[in-house]
């Protein structure tokens, strides 16, 4: 089995719950605190490791107190963890805070995430054995972009998940593959205003017609939507789930269809494993310790879930 070699974030999350949000300027107390590994490239190696998938991790975290514990957690997952730098600094840092319906707020301090460059990681990238190379928006923007060169040099696709979101530079379009986004990210980088699964293929349609060879968009509780150039388009529901918590729950999409893709799932059965795996993960809090296994999957695909 090929591998997907994830070129991302390692963050330790420090996660709070709340009643409701604050109001600005309002002090509240919290229900509960936490910390909990995350980041979104780390989130989407291990989702993809539990999915059953061959997973390399390459990126850095700090010299502080969390860096191995943040390592040792990835590994335990099963995910590849010899790709990972050491910068000197702190770890990325992401506070979090989650409200009683299950939504969340998140502000991200980089730390070593924004602190390596494309040369220190270019030799540690599986690239000979590459299904796919996962890339988000948590690193250094210019890191991601030589990344996205390489990997269309070496014939590797390029799956991206532009989140936190940012316009990509046109040029950097037609060098991805796959573009898995949510509906609010979807807008900010194409200005099409998404509510349903009809406005997010037609802003899936932008994408397309930019260079961007396949787009999945997802919609929460109403499911998400994929486009391809290949003219295919298909709708697939979400999953009737009580969510508790949705930090991760896009990081476990994206995860668990890559895991899907390196299998040679076809796409309507990747995207139903994506879903059914991102279903699971919001009914339990937190990041990686929300991200389901693959028998999960499989029961609550069978109709059969245990959560």
């Amino acid at each position: 089995m090929k591998k997907i070699v994830v070129v991302g974030s390692i963050n330790m999350d420090l996660v709070t719950n709340v009643e409701a949000f604050p109001r600005p300027g309002e002090t509240i107390h919290s229900l509960g605190v936490g910390y909990q590994p995350g980041g979104k490239g780390a989130n989407q190696a291990v989702a993809a490791a539990r999915s059953g998938a061959s997973v390399q991790m390459v990126g850095a975290v700090g010299t502080d107190s969390f860096a191995q514990t943040l390592i040792d957690n990835l590994a335990g997952s099963g995910v590849d963890t010899a790709g990972i730098l050491r910068k000197e600094g702190h770890s990325g840092l992401a506070i979090i805070t989650v409200d009683r319906s299950g939504e969340n707020h998140i502000v991200l301090a980089g730390g070593s995430n924004k602190a390596f460059a494309f040369g220190e990681i270019e030799g540690r990238i599986a690239w000979d054995e590459a299904h796919a190379v996962l890339l988000q928006n948590e690193i250094d923007r210019e890191t991601t972009a030589a990344v996205m060169r390489e990997a269309k040099r070496r014939g590797v696709p390029v799956w991206f998940n532009p989140a936190p979101a940012v316009k990509p530079e046109p040029e950097l379009l037609p060098l991805i593959d796959t573009c898995i986004l949510n509906e609010t990210e979807i807008e900010v980088i194409t200005g099409a205003k998404v509510s349903g699964a009809e406005d997010a293929e037609r802003a899936a349609g932008r994408l397309l017609e930019a260079g961007v060879t396949q787009v999945v968009v997802t919609l929460g509780d109403k499911g998400c939507v994929r486009a391809g150039r290949d003219g295919e388009s298909v709708h697939v529901p979400a999953f009737k789930v009580r969510a508790v918590d949705t930090t991760a729950a896009g990081d476990t999409f994206i995860g668990a269809m890559a895991a899907a893709s390196s299998e040679g799932k076809p796409v309507m059965e990747a995207l139903r494993f994506a879903a059914a795996a991102s279903a699971l993960a919001v009914t339990r809090h937190g990041a990686q310790a929300s991200i389901p296994s693959r028998d999960e999957v499989e029961r609550l695909l069978s109709g059969s879930r245990s959560c």
